[in-house]
């Protein structure tokens, strides 16, 4: 006991954390799908931060199977397009919640669009209870409404949960100036405002999310997923991150 109390100390900035990860983190080096190395290694970072004692959750996109604008722009219609890539996300809640329960990790899967037989419904005072007792808490479906992005939903649920702070888990370990795969001159951000992500359009998740996170005072930690064990190293204040607050 002594021991996780030592361990929860180190991250005791925060109680409770909300994780937003792309469906495209899933698939490892495939051109799309899942697959199965890359989901167990991101079920055991999360692993390593809930056994630090912060309360998690997590929304997770769907960009390795289906994207809901890409149809769009195929010719599909809008909504019929984002009610696929809701579902997509499903597949890919249900995927983690797989992993990490095979570490014993205890999750519960909750969507924005009923499928009793599979998961919950998102029921909020539920959530609490859940992340209460030690339970990861994957929120899938998006919001449960076309034309909204999973980082608005990562944003919405995170200021309903009372989250601490959101994860952003990207390719490249925070916020740059430009795209620094493809302008090698581009910085990286220690700190930088919910304005300037706005006015410079520095591509950290789309505006509405961003101001969401903004009016609920929600900081937006930006942090590489793709190195094992970086997401409980970042929670613990250490390594390269960007962080956007006011």
């Amino acid at each position: 006991m002594a021991k996780a109390a030592e361990k929860a100390g180190q991250a005791s900035q925060y109680k409770r954390i909300m994780l937003k990860m792309s469906g495209e983190v899933l698939m490892g080096d495939k051109e799309y799908g899942l697959d199965s190395d890359t989901v167990k290694r991101v079920a055991q970072d999360i692993k390593e931060v809930v056994d630090l004692g912060v309360e998690v959750c997590v929304v997770v996109g769907a960009g390795n199977i289906y994207r809901g604008v890409s149809g769009a722009a195929e010719g599909m219609d809008r909504t019929t397009a984002d009610y696929m890539g809701m579902l997509g996300i499903v597949i890919n809640a249900l995927a983690l919640q797989n992993a990490l329960e095979h570490i014993k990790v205890y999750s519960r899967v909750q969507s924005a669009i009923r499928m009793d037989s599979i998961c919950e419904p998102y029921i909020r005072r539920k959530a609490f209870r859940h992340m209460q007792k030690g339970r990861v808490v994957i929120f899938a479906a998006g919001t449960g409404n076309p034309y909204f992005t999973t980082d608005t939903a990562a944003a919405l649920r995170a200021s309903e949960m009372n989250c601490n702070a959101i994860f952003k888990a990207t390719k490249v370990d925070g916020v740059y100036t430009a795209d620094p795969e493809k302008d090698k001159s581009a910085t990286r951000f220690d700190k930088v405002s919910y304005m300037d992500v706005l006015t410079k359009d520095l591509k950290v998740m789309d505006a509405t999310a961003i101001s969401l996170a903004r009016e609920n005072n929600i900081p937006i930690v930006v942090f590489s997923v793709k190195e094992k064990g970086n997401f409980a190293k970042v929670v613990q204040s250490k390594g390269d991150y960007t962080v956007v607050s006011d």
